[in-house]
C-alpha cells in the first residue's frame, strides 16, 4: 500500500475525472491521498473532497503565491475548516521567492501565522520552499521548541539541510523530478535521507515522473517514484511502500481516521 501525501486534485485539469483518477490510484496500490489546499477557496474544496471520498484526507492553508492579500482574519476560516476530522494538516504553506507573486514580508507573515495555527491545533504543516531556503530554515529553527511537525514537500535543499531537518523529527518528500535525467543532485540528497524520514508524494498535477513527463501528473504514478527511491536505497519497492506508509500514518495521525 502507498500513500500519496501531496496531490492537488481540486485543480481544474482534474475536473470531471476525480473518480477515474482515484480508481487508477487504487489499481496502482495507492490507497490514500492527501489533498493540500493553496488558498481559502481550495481549502473549502479539499474538505468537501475528503468528505466525499473515503480515501482522501485534506489539508487547509494559503500557499505563498496567494498571500498577497493575506489578513490574519483568514485564520478564523482556516481554524473552522480544520475542525473537520478529515483535515489532517495545515498546508500548503511556506515561502516562494522564485516567482515572488506576493511580497516577501507578507509571505513571512502568513507563513508564521499559519505555523502558529498548526501549533494551536496540534496539526503538522506541509511546507513549500522555493528559493527561500535561509528564511525557511530560520523560521523552523525559531519554532524548534514549540512542537512544530513539518513535511518539506518537493524538497530541493542540501544534504546538510535534510540532515538538520530530519534530526529535528521533520519529514521530507520528493516528487517525480527524481526520475528525470538531469536530477543527479536531487537524487544525491534523496539518497542521503533515511527511509524512516521519507514520505511519498506526486505533487499532482505537477512534477510528472519519467516516462510520463509532459502529461498531467496523478497519484497512480506514485509507484514510479517509490521505485526510484528503492533503487537509490538499494532496497525493494515493497520496503519503501511499507516504511513510507507507516511514516505517513504516524506523521499525519491517520491511524484513527482510516476508513
Amino acid at each position: 500500500m502507498f500513500i500519496d501525501t501531496h496531490a492537488h486534485l481540486f485543480f481544474p485539469n482534474f475536473n470531471g475525472e476525480v473518480d477515474e483518477v482515484i480508481n487508477r490510484a487504487r489499481n496502482a496500490g495507492v490507497n490514500y491521498i492527501i489533498v493540500p489546499a493553496t488558498d481559502i477557496a481550495s481549502s473549502s474544496k479539499t474538505v468537501e473532497m475528503a468528505q466525499k471520498y473515503d480515501c482522501i484526507f485534506a489539508a487547509v492553508g494559503v500557499h505563498p503565491h496567494d498571500t498577497k492579500e493575506w489578513d490574519d482574519s483568514l485564520l478564523t476560516i482556516l481554524s473552522e475548516l480544520a475542525t473537520n476530522e478529515k483535515v489532517i494538516a495545515i498546508g500548503e504553506i511556506g515561502l516562494d521567492y522564485y516567482y515572488d507573486f506576493s511580497p516577501k514580508d507578507i509571505q513571512k507573515q502568513a507563513f508564521e501565522a499559519q505555523i502558529n495555527l498548526a501549533v494551536e491545533l496540534n496539526k503538522p504543516i506541509i511546507v513549500h520552499n522555493r528559493e527561500s531556503n535561509l528564511d525557511i530554515m530560520n523560521m523552523i529553527e525559531k519554532y524548534r521548541d514549540k512542537n512544530v511537525r513539518a513535511q518539506f514537500h518537493c524538497f530541493a535543499g542540501s544534504i546538510s539541510d535534510a540532515k538538520e531537518l530530519t534530526e529535528q523529527g521533520h519529514f521530507i518528500s520528493f516528487t517525480g523530478n527524481i526520475t528525470h535525467a538531469k536530477a543527479d543532485n536531487i537524487r544525491k540528497v534523496m539518497s542521503s535521507v533515511d527511509l524512516k524520514n521519507l514520505l511519498l508524494e506526486t505533487d499532482s498535477p505537477f512534477m510528472t515522473p519519467t516516462p510520463h513527463r509532459g502529461k498531467r501528473n496523478e497519484p497512480a504514478f506514485i509507484p514510479i517514484i517509490a521505485d526510484k527511491i528503492a533503487e537509490a536505497h538499494q532496497t525493494s519497492i515493497e520496503e519503501v511502500a511499507k516504511i513510507t506508509t507507516q511514516n505517513a500514518i504516524e506523521f499525519f495521525n491517520l491511524g484513527k481516521k482510516e476508513n
